[in-house]
C-alpha cells in the first residue's frame, strides 16, 4: 500500500479538544490559550455522531463548520475524527442489530462507547457513509492534517451475526471441515465439526470457562484472529471512503500499544501512520514505557510514530490516579521523541463537566486558568518544540537488536491450560526487552513478517506458535550471520496450537540442537538457580518454569543449581553456518538477563548507544537528514553523570555545547545533536 505521511514542517504539538461539551465563548478562550501553549494540532468531532447525524436521513455539519472555520482563522489545524466510536441513541433503538453481545453472551443496549457490532450490516452501513460525507464536505481543506477514524476500536462481539461471519471467515481460512477439524484436534472430547453452520463463537456459554482458559485452543484461537480482523474491516470501510473521495487523505486511528484483543502487525499496511495512546501508571518502568513506544514505532519498519494521547497530569480510569510529578509530563514526552514519535499530543484540552472523564487530565482545567502548574509546563515543552522545528520530523532510530512480539503467540500461551498460570506473556517479553534497553541497545520489536536482514540478534522468549515459514526465516538469519535466542516454551505448537509431536522446540530442533524433554512449573516465589560456565560467568536466580533440555549437537553454557534437575543444561548454544543459535530453558531474573542478553550482543558484534549508562537513565539514537540525534533521559530525582566517548554536539534545547561527560539534572533530558566526526 502507498504510505502518505502526515505534512507537518514541525513537530505537532496539541490533542483531543472537545468544543461541543462547552458554550461557545469557551471556544475562543480556549483557541487564544492554544497559542500561549504552543498548541497547533487538535484532534476534533471524536464522538459527535449524533450531533452530525440526528437521524437515519439527516446530516448536519454546521457546527463541525464553525469548529474548523476557527481553528483555520488561527492558523490550527485538525486531526479530524469520523466520531463513530459511539453510535447514536436513534440507531441503537431502531437497529438493533448495531448492539454487541459480550462474552458472558449478553445482548447489549444504548450506552457507552465501542459499543457496535463490527459485523452489523447496520453499523457498516452508516459509519462509512458518515466518513464519506466528512470527507466529501472537508476535501480540499488546508485545515484538516489527517483523519481519525473511530478512536480506541476494540470491543469484541460475540453475537449470532459474528457467528455467521466467523464461519465464513473459517472456510476462507482452512477450506474443508477436514482441515478445520484437524486444526482444532477436534476428535477431543467429541468436539468434531460434521457442518460449518454447527461452529459456535468461544464464550462462556460454549468452550470458554473465563477470559484464559478455554477447552478448544484452536477455536478461541481463531475466534481472536477473526474478531481482529473483524474491526479491522470496520476501520478500512470508513479509511476507504475517505480516500475514495481524497485519494492523498492521510488516515490513522489511535492504538492502545501491547492492546491484546488486536493483532496491530496485520492493522498496520492499512494506517498511513501509526498513532498510539499512552497511559502508563505512575509506578511503571520506563523500560515498560520504551518498549511500547519501540513496538508502535517497529510496526511499519521503522517510520515514526505520533503519540496521539498522553495525560499531561492524571488519569480518571486506573486504581489509583496520581499526579504526574514536576518534570514527569516533560520528561514521559520527550521519552516518546526519542524512540520515534514525530508528534506529542494530549488527552484532553479542557476538562469536561460531567461524565466519567470529568476527573481525567488536561491542559485546561474546568476554570480555564493559566497560572497552574500544568498549563506553565505544557506551555514550556511547546516552546521547546518549537524551538526545535521540523530537525528530528522523519528521524529513525537505528536498531541492530530485535526482541520478538507477536500477538497469536501471545494468545495461545494465554489461552493453554498449563503449564502455569501465572505465565504471562507481556511480561516475559518486557523482562528480555529491558535487559536490552538498560545497558543501552536500541531496540525493535519484530513478528513473523518482519525483514530480519539488519540485525545482528534477534531475542526471544515464549516463541510459543511457530509457523515453518517462521522457523525457515529463523534459521536463515542464523545462518546468514545473526544471533538468536529461542527463551521458554519456544516451538511448541504450530499456528493452529496443535503441538509438535517431536516435542519443543519443533522446526527449531535442528538449528538449537536441542530437545525438551519435560516442564517443570513452580509456584511463583519458588526459585532455582542459573550457574553459568563455557566463558559466561555469574549464578542467577530463575523462576516460574524449568524445562528439562536434552542436548543433541550444542554445547552448554549454564546448568540448573538445585532440585533433581541439578547440573543440568539450562543455556545452550549451538553454532550454525555464520551464526549462532542459543536456547534458555526457563525465566531468568533481571541480572541474569543482563549478562545473557550482553553476551548475546557481544557474540554478534553490536555495541550500545553508549556503553555503562547509570541507573535511570535511558538513551536513544535518531537519525535523519537533520542529523544524528543522541536523546539522554534521566528518569531519577537525582543528578546523573553520563560519559559518552566520543562525544562532540550541542543540546538543542538549551544551546550548550556539549563534550563526553554530560551532566543531566533530575528528571533532565538533553536532545545532542552529534556534530559530524572526522
Amino acid at each position: 500500500m502507498t504510505t502518505r505521511v502526515p505534512p507537518f514542517t514541525k513537530m505537532p504539538y496539541g490533542g483531543d479538544w472537545n468544543p461541543e461539551q462547552w458554550e461557545r465563548p469557551v471556544w475562543d478562550e480556549d483557541v487564544a490559550l492554544f497559542e500561549q501553549a504552543g498548541i497547533d494540532l487538535l484532534s476534533v468531532n471524536i464522538f459527535a455522531w449524533t450531533a452530525l447525524q440526528p437521524d437515519e436521513d439527516t446530516y448536519d455539519f454546521a457546527r463541525l463548520d464553525e469548529i474548523l472555520a476557527l481553528l483555520e482563522a488561527r492558523g490550527l489545524r485538525a486531526c479530524l475524527g469520523t466520531s463513530t466510536a459511539a453510535i447514536p441513541a436513534w440507531m441503537a433503538t431502531r437497529f438493533p442489530d448495531v448492539l454487541r453481545t459480550d462474552f458472558q453472551g449478553r445482548a447489549h443496549k444504548f450506552g457507552d462507547r465501542h459499543n457496535a457490532c463490527p459485523n452489523s450490516p447496520t453499523y457498516r452501513r452508516f459509519a462509512p457513509a458518515l466518513a464519506g460525507q466528512l470527507a466529501r464536505r472537508y476535501a480540499g481543506r488546508d485545515v484538516v492534517a489527517l483523519w481519525h477514524v473511530s478512536n480506541e476500536f476494540g470491543g469484541a462481539c460475540y453475537c449470532p451475526r459474528c457467528e455467521s461471519a466467523f464461519r465464513v471467515w473459517l472456510r476462507a481460512r482452512y477450506g474443508t471441515l477436514d482441515a478445520l477439524n484437524h486444526a482444532w484436534n477436534a476428535t477431543f472430547w467429541s468436539q468434531t465439526i460434521t457442518d460449518w453452520d454447527e461452529i459456535v463463537v468461544p464464550n462462556v456459554l460454549t468452550v470458554q470457562w473465563s477470559e484464559r482458559s478455554t477447552a478448544v485452543q484452536g477455536l478461541t484461537l481463531d475466534y481472536q484472529r477473526f474478531m481482529s480482523d473483524a474491526l479491522l474491516g470496520a476501520y478500512r470501510l470508513e479509511a476507504d471512503a475517505i480516500r475514495a473521495e481524497i485519494p492523498g487523505a492521510v488516515v490513522t486511528t489511535n492504538l492502545m500499544g501491547p492492546y491484546r484483543p488486536l493483532d496491530y502487525r496485520a492493522w498496520a499496511p492499512h494506517l498511513d501512520v501509526i498513532a498510539w495512546d499512552s497511559y502508563p501508571a505512575p509506578h511503571d518502568p520506563p523500560a515498560a514505557v520504551a518498549l511500547k513506544h519501540d513496538l508502535m514505532r517497529s510496526l511499519k519498519s521503522g517510520q515514526p510514530f505520533m503519540l496521539m494521547e498522553q495525560t499531561p497530569s492524571q488519569t480518571n480510569w486506573q486504581p489509583v490516579n496520581a499526579l504526574k510529578r514536576p518534570g514527569v509530563m516533560r520528561l514521559q514526552s520527550w521519552q516518546a521523541v526519542a524512540h520515534g514519535a514525530d508528534a506529542v499530543m494530549f488527552f484532553q484540552m479542557r476538562r469536561s463537566v460531567g461524565a466519567c472523564e470529568k476527573f481525567h487530565g488536561a491542559v485546561m482545567e474546568h476554570h480555564g486558568r493559566t497560572d497552574t502548574r500544568v498549563f506553565r509546563e505544557v506551555a514550556a515543552l511547546g516552546a521547546e518544540l518549537k524551538a526545535l522545528g521540523d530537525v528530528t520530523l522523519g528521524a529513525r532510530v537505528p536498531a541492530r537488536v530485535a526482541v520478538w512480539f507477536d500477538w497469536p503467540a501471545w494468545w495461545a500461551v494465554e489461552n493453554s491450560m498449563g503449564p502455569s498460570n501465572a505465565l504471562e506473556y507481556l511480561r516475559e517479553v518486557t523482562a528480555l526487552y529491558t535487559a536490552f534497553h538498560a545497558q543501552g541497545y536500541a531496540v525493535d520489536l519484530v513478528g513473523p513478517d518482519s525483514d530480519l536482514g539488519e540485525y545482528g540478534v534477534v531475542a526471544s522468549t515464549l516463541l510459543y506458535l511457530l509457523p515453518a515459514e517462521t522457523a525457515e526465516k529463523i534459521t536463515a538469519f542464523v545462518e546468514g550471520g545473526g544471533v538468536f535466542l529461542a527463551g521458554l516454551l519456544s516451538g511448541v505448537a504450530d499456528e493452529s496450537d496443535r503441538v509438535f509431536a517431536g516435542g519443543p522446540p519443533g522446526p527449531l530442533r535442528d538449528l538449537l540442537g536441542v530437545w525438551v524433554e519435560e516442564v517443570d512449573a513452580r509456584p511463583p516465589g519458588e526459585e532455582n538457580v542459573v550457574v553459568m560456565q563455557g566463558g559466561l560467568e555469574g549464578t542467577f536466580a530463575c523462576s516460574l518454569l524449568f524445562e528439562q533440555v536434552r542436548v543433541e549437537d550444542a554445547e552448554i553454557l549454564a546448568t540448573y543449581g538445585q532440585d533433581f534437575y541439578a547440573g543440568t543444561p539450562v543455556l545452550t548454544r549451538r553454532r550454525a553456518g555464520r551464526g549462532q543459535a542459543w536456547k534458555l530453558g526457563t525465566s531468568v531474573d533481571a541480572p541474569g538477563l543482563r549478562a545473557l542478553t550482553r553476551a548475546l550482543c557481544d557474540a554478534a558484534g553490536v555495541s550500545p548507544v553508549v556503553p555503562n549508562l547509570p541507573d535511570g537513565v535511558e538513551v536513544t539514537r535518531r537519525e535523519g537528514d537533520g542529523g544524528r540525534f543522541l536523546f539522554l533521559l534521566n528518569h531519577t530525582a537525582e543528578e546523573r553523570q553520563v560519559n559518552v566517548p566520543g562525544l562532540v554536539g550541542t543540546d538543542l534545547l538549551s544551546a550548550e555545547v556539549l563534550g563526553e561527560s554530560v551532566t543531566l539534572p533530575p528528571r533532565g533530558v538533553r536532545v545532542i545533536r552529534e556534530e559530524a566526526q572526522a
